[in-house]
Formats: structure tokens, sequence, C-alpha cells
């Protein structure tokens, strides 16, 4: 039997979309190993010794070439005569357990056959100092009694507030080597305090613990490879800010908003997104692109007011962190998020908006339609209606017929089709597709 609230939208109208593509800056690294033994190349790695045993962090993201860097700093350091090993540090990430941390690393590829060292992971901590404010400093006990830890993290905007420094490797130090019970004490905080507390707890941690150097990596708007920087410990502070400055202009956008912003901003009424996943964004569902942050000390981006999510991605394993600030999802995702995984990260977070769940349609046509019909327009045929497959990948794109004049004549979009009706199958599941290399 068809719900009532199923049969309410069932005759709704959708707006006709076209294929939008966006094109961006595409400058990358085609070798990232080579890349690597380049960068690594430097007076500042000088630190490694002979018989060193040395860790090597590795988070939960979906960094880009995640499987040849981290294999290649692994071949660096056995190059040295050392003896290198991989530590998980994602802080709660993972369900917050030895097994769940390497797990989240093997979605991502990193196993200790692809990268070629021993994956030692565990959720032990000890303390190194203690803050003014009197909250312990944890560290991964495993990385803080190696010789040496070499810190390798992406650098980019952070989905939770702005400041100097965002996520990057001095993030990696306070929180992901930090483990849960690192990451829980900082975050008890609120994110407000969360800048201050990262630099207080990276300099303690520097003091005290065995940190080498850092790599970090950036991208550009595809989700590729573009540079290698290589950072001594006492330029962390000084060196990392000018790194976030230029991720922020690599990052992607919606067609939304001034061009030379680095987030989109204006309205739009219904923004489609195919699948929230940690490989994607911390969040899920990255609010520097859809401009709905989960904390106050988070602002910028677009004015949307209807967001559909639609599925989690399979790398995330049911984390559908991020929902929560989606208003409409479907019975399907909703059947795939894992509770545990979600409020670990939200309890851990201090956030609890990004694990609750929305108005769960059948779906995929009827959450479409529901988030349609409740977004205040007076002018069906006027709707303003984009669809993305991720928030991390939006090199594609489909607009809706009332988008297309002004992306038309928006420097960086093409239109690839003509605006044509959605397609759904007999099940209600979305069929227009995604070219290659946006169906992740």
């Amino acid at each position: 039997m068809i719900p009532g609230y199923v049969k309410l939208v069932a005759d709704f109208p959708l707006p006709p979309v076209a294929l939008v593509r966006q094109i961006f800056d595409s400058a990358r690294i085609e070798d990232a190993a080579a890349a690597m033994a380049d960068a690594l190349a430097s007076p500042v790695t000088d630190s490694v010794k002979p018989g060193m045993r040395v860790a090597i962090t590795a988070g939960s993201r979906g960094i880009a070439q995640l499987v040849p860097l981290l294999s290649g700093i692994v071949a660096f350091v056995k190059s040295r005569g050392a003896h290198p090993f991989i530590v998980p540090a994602m802080g709660s990430h993972g369900g917050a357990t030895d097994e769940g941390q390497k797990q989240a690393l093997a979605f991502l590829g990193v196993t200790e056959e692809s990268v070629g060292c021993p994956i030692r992971s565990s959720m032990e901590t000890v303390e190194v100092g203690v803050l003014d404010n009197g909250m312990s400093v944890r560290m991964d006990k495993l990385a803080h009694e190696s010789d040496g830890i070499i810190v390798f993290n992406r650098i980019k905007a952070h989905t939770d507030f702005r400041a100097p420094i965002e996520s990057g490797i001095v993030k990696m130090i306070a929180i992901g080597l930090g483990k849960q019970s690192g990451a829980d004490n900082c975050h008890l905080w609120g994110f407000n305090n969360l800048s201050y507390l990262m630099t207080e707890m990276v300099k303690v941690k520097l003091a005290r613990s065995p940190i080498l150097f850092g790599v970090g990596s950036i991208e550009n708007a595809y989700d590729q490879l573009k540079k290698i920087v290589v950072m001594s410990p006492d330029r962390f502070f000084d060196e990392e800010p000018g790194y976030l400055q230029e991720a922020m202009r690599c990052m992607p956008r919606l067609p939304l908003g001034p061009l030379d912003e680095p987030l989109a901003s204006g309205p739009l009424d219904v923004l489609v997104v195919d699948k929230v996943g940690k490989e994607f964004s911390g969040t899920g569902m990255d609010p520097n692109i859809t401009g709905r942050p989960s904390s106050p000390a988070l602002s910028g981006g677009p004015s949307v007011k209807r967001i559909v999510v639609l599925d989690v991605s399979d790398k995330s394993g049911g984390n559908a962190n991020g929902v929560g600030a989606a208003d409409v999802t479907t019975e399907r995702m909703v059947g795939r998020f894992d509770r545990e995984s979600v409020y670990m990260n939200c309890l851990t977070c201090g956030l609890l908006k990004p694990g609750a769940l929305p108005l769960a349609m059948p779906t995929d046509k009827s959450a479409i339609q529901a988030a349609v019909k409740t977004c205040e327009s007076t002018t069906p045929d006027a709707i303003r209606l984009l669809r993305v497959p991720n928030t991390l990948h939006l090199g594609h794109l489909y607009a809706s017929e009332a988008m297309l004049p002004e992306l038309a004549s928006r420097p960086g979009v093409e239109i690839l089709s003509d605006p044509a009706p959605m397609r759904f199958d007999a099940q209600g599941t979305i069929l227009d597709p995604w070219p290659a290399q946006e169906s992740r």
C-alpha cells in the first residue's frame, strides 16, 4: 500500500535538467611516487637515520593518490636504512576501534601489501602534557614511542571552523594522533576554540614527541594531486597558512556567485547530492560547498532552500555523517545508515546535527519531488535545481532549465545536453548517468 505522503508528491512535476561541465584549473602531478621522491630529497628529511623505527600517519580521508604517496614515504624511509610502519591517525573515525581504523584504511586501499610496511593500529594513547585550561594532551602511544614520526595529510579547508590553519599537518598532529580520547578532549571545548587548542596541543607535542617533519598534499578542483610540500616542525605554523590559502583557491565549487571567491554564493532552490561519504568530506557532505554548516564557527557558501541526499557511498561503510544537514533523504540511505560510526563521530566532535536523519522518502524520485514541492517556489518552471554526484567531484552536474541562461554566459561552464525530463526506473531510482570521472 502506497503511503499517503508518497501520494501527496507522486504527481508533482520535476524541472527538466541538462548535463553541465565546469572547467577548473587541471594542473596535476601524474607520477605521485616520483614527485614524492623529489619532495623528500630535502635537507628537512635528513632527520631520518638508519635503524630508526618511523611512524607514518594515515588518515581516513579520500586523498588523491593516497597509496602511491604513502608508498613513496615508506620507500624513502627504507632507503635511509630505517624501519617504517603506518599508524592510523583519524581521531574517532572507524568506530574508534583498533580494527575499525585499520578497516577504514583498507577501504581507501591502504593495506600492508599496498604500502609495503606494517600497519599498527591501536587506540591507546599517552598523556604528553596538560594545557593551562587543564586539558590533557593525548598522543598515539605507538607513534609517541617510536624513534620518529612523519606526519602526512592533505591540506584543505576545514568543514567546521575558519582559521589561518584548518585541516592539514597541524590538525593531524592535534586531532588525528590524539585518537578518540584526544579528539574528544579537544572537541568538548567547541569549534570556536578549536584553532587555539590545536595550536597549543601541537606546541606540546612538538616538544615532547619525536616528530621529524610533515608532508602535505594539495589537490586541484578535480580531486587530483597538484602539489607536495615538506615542512620542518619549526615551520609548521609559519608555512601552513599559505598552503591553506593555495588549497582553497583550488577547491571545486557550485557555479553560483562571483568567480573570484573560493566559495559559491547566492540562492538555490534545490541541491540533489547523490552520495555522502567520508572519502568526500570529513562531514560526509562538505558545508563549504552546500552552505549548510553544522558549527557556528563556519560561515559562507550558497543559500540552499532544500538539500536532498540519495545515498551513502560504499567506501564510507555506512558512515553517513553529514546527512543531517539535508532536508530529505531516501529509505535506501536510511537502511545503510550505521549508527555506531555516525554517533561515535558526532559525540566525539560535539556536533549532533550531522547525525540526525532527515525526512526519508521511499525512492529517489519521491525524495526529489518532496524537496521541489516544499522549496517555496511559486513558479515551478523557474525552479533553480542542481544535482551533483557528491560534494567533492563537481566537474559535471545537472542543472535545471531555468538556470541554463546564466550558466551559458558563465566563464568556465559548458552546457553539454539539451534540457530533458529526469529519468527514473520502475523503482524510482534515478537513471541520468555521470561521466566516468564523476561516478565515484
